[in-house]
């Protein structure tokens, strides 16, 4: 079987009708059960909300937006359809952002993906992602047990570990950040361990640019590309046809143009915003801050959806690592815990292909325990390693930048 279902095989115009008319019972839902979206859509009626002219006029929800909500009416401001107590699972993604999880399996819509990559009932699935905090370790097991695919719940880190339980259990199957697989992959060589036995993966959390796609390649691992986020789950993802990304069936994207909600000429880059029919959690114009545009035909793959370029850059500052969010609000806590720091600008790179993440910071003077403890700070605040670089008063670009990404995928 090609494909998961017969719903990536709907014209175009079957596609169409069939979410504008799921739209005004979605906004219905939300704006009876969530009492955010029921004062945001205050003004709106339902049953006017069937095209996509009548869903460009309601109002932008963003992700940025998230962390203040949910300060102001914990856990979830407002936003969730579903009480706390009906719910599986709650998880923190940096900011904090509270994340739900409903009950029902595969909540976020990831079997379709492993699907299209090639995994099959009964292929064993080493899931690199993390089961601690985030969201995504259950993301992909549950896409995998639904699929008849025995997981190996691995997590991340523990590299001799990982490539130990590669070689003895032989998994066919890879998901996690495609740098962790070169990592694994370059920890076996160096121990004489056997991993041959990965031929496919799911990869995310990251770009995956052309030289490391074909590093994995050669080592006999195909890879496929999936854009998620833990609020919507998956948005869009790659096929065998390896030419953008597929939206996924079960949501309803736009692209508009940044700081607006005005859609976007086909082809020109703009913030994804996106629309889900989740009952759990009703995300209604959602805006990721990330840019993409849309790619003009149809994949060669057979699937129909729309496809977009996939990962184009931020449209606000705040930026991934690692798979990590890193909000401008966690570089102002890190700064608020140090009073000699006067600015502080965050610097990502990816030298070797490996995110870096380096805070600058501008002191009047300079020593190792001050280095050392906003190091420390980096680390609890954003979950992440980063480095520290100390700066003279005035020596930081005057320009409101607090998180500057100077990577580049070539």
């Amino acid at each position: 079987m090609t494909f998961y279902d017969s719903l990536e095989t709907r014209s175009p115009e079957e596609r169409e009708a069939a979410l504008l008319a799921r739209l005004p019972q979605q906004l219905t839902h939300a704006k009876s059960n969530s009492p955010y979206f029921r004062e945001l859509f205050a003004e709106h009626r339902a049953d006017s909300i069937t095209s996509r002219a009548a869903l460009a006029r309601l109002p932008l929800t963003r992700k940025s937006e998230l962390i203040e909500l949910q300060r102001a009416a914990p856990p979830f401001g407002g936003l969730t359809a579903t009480p706390l107590a009906e719910l599986s699972r709650v998880f923190a993604s940096p900011g904090p952002i509270y994340d739900p999880e409903g009950r029902g399996q595969d909540w976020w819509r990831f079997a379709r993906v492993l699907f299209a990559a090639g995994f099959r009932a009964g292929d064993l699935v080493h899931n690199t992602f993390s089961y601690h905090f985030t969201p995504a370790g259950f993301m992909l097991e549950g896409a995998a047990r639904k699929l008849g695919c025995p997981v190996f719940p691995a997590g991340v880190g523990q590299t001799d570990m990982q490539v130990q339980a590669i070689a003895d259990l032989k998994p066919v199957a890879y998901v996690g950040t495609p740098s962790f697989l070169r990592i694994i992959l370059e920890k076996a060589d160096e121990l004489g361990a056997d991993v041959r036995s990965l031929t496919k993966g799911v990869v995310s959390g990251e770009p995956l640019p052309a030289t490391l796609r074909q590093l994995l390649n050669d080592r006999g691992v195909i890879v496929r590309q999936a854009y998620a986020t833990a609020d919507l789950g998956v948005i869009a993802y790659e096929t065998p046809g390896e030419e953008g990304l597929v939206v996924e069936e079960d949501v309803l994207l736009e692209i508009v143009r940044p700081g607006t909600g005005d859609p976007v000429a086909p082809g020109e880059v703009g913030e994804v915003v996106v629309s889900s029919f989740n009952p759990d959690y009703p995300l209604i114009r959602f805006a990721t801050g990330d840019l993409s545009a849309i790619l003009p035909g149809v994949s060669p793959c057979g699937r129909t959806n729309v496809r977009i370029k996939g990962w184009l850059g931020r449209a606000d500052q705040t930026t991934k690592v690692k798979g990590m969010f890193v909000h401008p609000s966690q570089i102002a806590n890190i700064v608020a815990r140090h009073a000699a720091i006067g600015r502080a600008r965050l610097v990502v790179d990816n030298p070797g292909g490996q995110d870096r993440m380096i805070l600058h910071c501008e002191v009047a003077t300079r020593s190792d325990e001050l280095l050392a403890a906003v190091v420390a700070s980096i680390r609890e605040v954003t979950k992440l390693r980063g480095e520290v670089a100390f700066a003279v008063p005035g020596g930081l670009a005057n320009d409101g930048k607090v998180i500057e990404d100077r990577r580049r995928y070539e």
